[in-house]
């Protein structure tokens, strides 16, 4: 189906809904292009988002001493504490101004958008285990569908609808429901979607319903970052048809949607993953994918010399692919390690890490998806997982029975790639250096049974204050200190909102794990008192974070605008500021029942990445640590003892 190029979407989107009101167009046609037929078009409430508020400068000073307090003794708190005082008073107003100005010529996004893109884009890290992250999904609960050719099959097709419904404003968009019984209704929808953009989000706030920004959404797609000297850039190509696939080492490109932009025929679909599956070829010796897990000012010369060695074409191939799809020859059961490891990192021959998001099929049909962060955050790449999970599972569109002719397997594409010597000795070169990291990863983690979500409401206490106390105190009993903790919080309630940083070490969590951890404990109705408090005051955090009330943000906005104008700042020399910005625990939560984990690498070489889910009946940890600098297993135990006093605590009465 396709519109002319001066049609809108929204115009577009209301025409299909209309034309299949009317029994003008095949149902079950649109039924398979479309992964949503939403009233209420994708975008419709992006042009009244509220803007990211700039906090205000004696706010953001306030907090981010009381996050530097329990980290430092007093004589550096002292320093710290005169510093930022200095800095409120002084050079800081001035930078805000700054800051406000440049926000107010740029009303179109947020003050950070712009400035967070730079700061991804101009990293020289690797990507893998430093950036991007992983999704992993839950297996299909019927277990001949988790065959690998059959779940990939689904699960391309899946993210075929989901890209054709966003592309046509057909996607819903995504709202947080505080009351979902009242707001998320057949009968409000149809409301919303009839009035104008104002007025329908000031009538989903009246019934608690906040639209969230879907300025990212689009970059899902068609979309790569490509390296470059001192700053890499994303490109988007609109028009591509096709998706790449890597087997063995060896990149595979074949079309997924017709002339007209409508997708193939599943079964045609299933024949040319078939086709690949089933290629006799040797795994690939030189192997270009583990180009991308090197040092981007290296990958950009690299590629360059790549680009020129007569594979300009194949390389346009993968840039503009919709998306990527890695078929692994790997079997990773059920175990987190295995999955963790399979899908954060593997050996590297068979990824492209550059590209948006691909998505990963074990041997055995678990499923992932691992995504490059400079674009966008967990928030569009998590709507997008649940949705293809649900949508795969409950509506696939290839079965064990499902029969096909052969024919299509000649549209298939192996990508010949022409190497040197020199590109040859890079392949080599950059294959030792990553398995060498990959060997020092750690990867453990545990689960909490009989305890969760349900213990915390019982005693009127947060779930997440609780885990990320429970990371304190497991910290303090192997190390005796405090450091920096980041957890990380949206904040897509805003117009191009990326994230906020929650810093969970307080005053009150110090004082809480001194009491626990110390020979004599305080009573136990004492220490239930202090848990509360905790709790308290980590929901302020939090919600200050949501609103865009943090001080990371602000922070770095504001020493970026000392950067471009040549205005130094004590506080930002502070080794203070730094040190607070070390995070040796980087935290993340993931709850969805299509979600079977996430998992990231540790930011710092000492440090830990933590991905949990906090559930009804049990608590989860997933930690990557690296082996040479820290002990995961050790972590893992004293995590697992502060959980055993904390709920001891908790359950008492």
């Amino acid at each position: 189906m396709v519109f002319h190029k001066s049609v809108p979407l929204q115009n577009q989107s209301r025409a299909i809904l209309k034309l299949l009101e009317k029994n003008l167009v095949n149902k079950d046609f649109v039924e398979y292009q479309y992964i949503q037929l939403s009233q209420i078009p994708t975008s419709h409430f992006q042009s009244a988002l509220p803007r990211l508020p700039i906090p205000e400068l004696k706010h953001t000073c306030d907090r981010y001493l009381a996050a530097q307090r329990p980290l430092l003794i007093d004589e550096a708190f002292r320093k710290t504490e005169a510093n930022v005082n200095h800095f409120r008073d002084g050079v800081g107003k001035q930078l805000q101004q700054l800051l406000k100005d440049y926000d107010n010529k740029n009303k179109h996004t947020s003050y950070i958008s712009e400035l967070w893109f730079d700061k991804y884009l101009r990293a020289r890290t690797p990507l893998p285990l430093n950036y991007n992250p992983i999704i992993v999904l839950n297996r299909d609960d019927k277990t001949e569908y988790n065959n690998q050719l059959i779940r990939g099959t689904n699960l391309i097709v899946s993210s075929l609808r989901f890209y054709k419904a966003l592309k046509s404003e057909l996607l819903g968009p995504e709202i947080f429901h505080l009351n979902p019984k009242k707001s998320d209704t057949e009968k409000l929808r149809y409301i919303l979607s009839k009035l104008p953009p104002k007025l329908a989000y000031i009538g989903a706030y009246l019934y608690k319903a906040f639209p969230l920004d879907m300025s990212q959404y689009p970059n899902l797609f068609q979309s790569t970052r490509i390296p470059e000297t001192d700053k890499d850039r994303l490109i988007t190509i609109s028009d591509s048809k096709h998706i790449t696939v890597q087997y063995k080492g060896h990149f595979y490109a074949f079309k997924v949607l017709s002339v007209s932009n409508d997708i193939l025929p599943a079964s045609q679909i299933m024949e040319k993953l078939h086709f690949i599956l089933n290629d006799k070829v040797e795994p690939n010796p030189f192997p270009i994918g583990i180009l991308t897990t090197l040092e981007r000012n290296k990958w950009a010369t690299i590629r360059h010399e790549l680009a020129e060695n007569n594979n300009e074409t194949q390389l346009k191939l993968i840039d503009t692919a919709l998306f990527n799809v890695c078929l692994d020859t790997d079997e990773v059961e059920d175990d987190p390690v295995k999955i963790t490891k399979q899908f954060l990192h593997a050996d590297g021959s068979n990824r492209w890490f550059d590209k948006s998001f691909s998505l990963l099929l074990s041997k055995d049909g678990a499923a992932a998806v691992n995504f490059e962060h400079a674009w966008g955050d967990g928030v569009a790449v998590l709507r997008y997982a649940q949705d293809i999970f649900k949508d795969s599972k409950d509506k696939p569109r290839v079965h064990p029975d499902t029969k096909y002719t052969g024919e299509h397997s000649s549209s298939v594409h192996r990508l010949d790639i022409h190497l040197n010597d020199y590109l040859k000795s890079c392949i080599e070169q950059a294959r030792s250096e990553y398995n060498a990291i990959c060997n020092n990863l750690d990867v453990n983690y545990t689960i909490f049974t009989g305890i969760g979500k349900d213990t915390c409401k019982k005693n009127q206490v947060s779930p997440d204050a609780v885990m990320q106390l429970a990371f304190q105190v497991a910290y303090h009993k192997l190390n005796g200190t405090f450091v920096s903790i980041y957890e990380s919080c949206s904040t897509a309630a805003f117009k191009h909102g990326r994230t906020e940083a929650i810093r969970p070490c307080t005053t009150a969590t110090k004082d809480f794990t001194l009491a626990i951890n110390s020979n004599t404990k305080p009573s136990v109705p004492q220490l239930k008192k202090m848990i509360k408090e905790c709790s308290d005051v980590h929901n302020r955090l939090i919600k200050e974070a949501a609103m865009g009330q943090g001080f990371d943000r602000h922070l770095f906005a504001l020493k970026t605008m000392g950067e471009k104008n040549g205005i130094k700042s004590n506080i930002f020399d502070d080794p203070e500021y730094a040190h607070i910005n070390y995070d040796v625990m980087s935290t993340s939560t993931l709850n969805s029942p299509a979600i079977f984990s996430g998992g990231f690498g540790p930011v710092v070489k000492d440090g830990f990445g933590m991905g949990y889910a906090i559930k009804d009946g049990f608590l989860g940890v997933l930690a990557t640590n690296y082996k040479d600098s820290t002990s995961g297993p050790d972590f893992i135990g004293a995590l697992t003892k502060s959980f055993e006093e904390i709920f001891s605590v908790l359950q008492s009465k």
